[in-house]
């Protein structure tokens, strides 16, 4: 439950970054950019979201409200993942095209999973896509599929990941390879089912920890590092790592859950 708790508080704050940004730039980062033109009003889609995700974040801290608070920004994150699929159709053998996408794809898991989570194993099944085993399995399945983008996302762009990392690190290119090798491995061992829970704690540190020791800092570096302009763009990534992060933690408390599950049935 502690893990629980402390995902959802991160979930919470990663959200309510989101709906910040959409105040403060008048867009919505770059997650949904470019809006489609024909879209009429686009003001008022970003100031309605913004309002949408700041009172779902604060929602998802009590009780009462925190399972519709799930399904609403769940509802965003699946609108984040259809603005993603266009440039997957259009250049699919692009690795940025699909890590786009499960940069959209990762969260929406996680928040499915906190919804399952927080309804518990009573909960009626009149509403199989948010409480059967069969579906939290599909959104493990999203995320480990996600996490392989990622891994290829470090290796397609080793240049750019390793620029990233801290100058007290040794071996930049090393340690970009190194965690993108990580972010597969994790990712395999999700979707195969072979030590899925480490798969996933481990996932989550390395997630965790990307906050900490890279954008987090990049924010006092002087001058601020090419990889984190403009300033929009670098408080966009540093929370949506957090949203990733806390993603994988939900992925390893619901992978818990369920090996609790599987021992009071035994």
């Amino acid at each position: 439950m502690c893990i629980i708790g402390c995902a959802r508080v991160l979930l919470a704050i990663a959200v309510a970054g989101l709906g910040l940004l959409n105040l403060v730039y008048g867009n919505f980062a770059p997650i949904w950019e470019p809006l489609p033109l024909w879209l009429p009003w686009p003001s008022l889609w970003v100031y309605a979201s913004a309002a949408m995700l700041l009172a779902a974040s604060v929602g998802l801290l009590f009780g009462r409200t925190a399972c519709v608070a799930t399904v609403v920004i769940g509802l965003y994150e699946l609108l984040w993942v259809m603005a993603r699929v266009r440039p997957v159709l259009l250049k699919p053998l692009l690795v940025s095209s699909w890590y786009g996408i499960s940069e959209a794809v990762g969260p929406l898991a996680g928040t499915w999973l906190l919804c399952a989570l927080l309804r518990g194993p009573d909960y009626p099944s009149g509403r199989p896509l948010m409480n059967r085993e069969g579906a939290q399995h599909v959104a493990r399945l999203l995320f480990g599929a996600a996490c392989l983008a990622y891994g290829a996302a470090h290796f397609a762009y080793a240049t750019y990941t390793a620029a990233m990392i801290p100058g007290w690190l040794p071996d930049h290119t090393g340690l970009a390879y190194l965690t993108g090798a990580a972010h597969v491995a994790a990712g395999l061992g999700i979707l195969v089912g072979v030590m899925p829970r480490l798969a996933a704690i481990l996932e989550a540190t390395m997630m965790s920890l990307f906050g900490v020791l890279v954008w987090m800092p990049s924010f006092f570096a002087h001058p601020v590092p090419d990889w984190a302009t403009p300033p929009q763009n670098q408080w966009s990534e540093t929370l949506v790592t957090l949203l990733l992060a806390a993603s994988a933690w939900l992925v390893a408390a619901s992978l818990a859950s369920r090996e609790k599950r599987t021992r009071i049935i035994q």
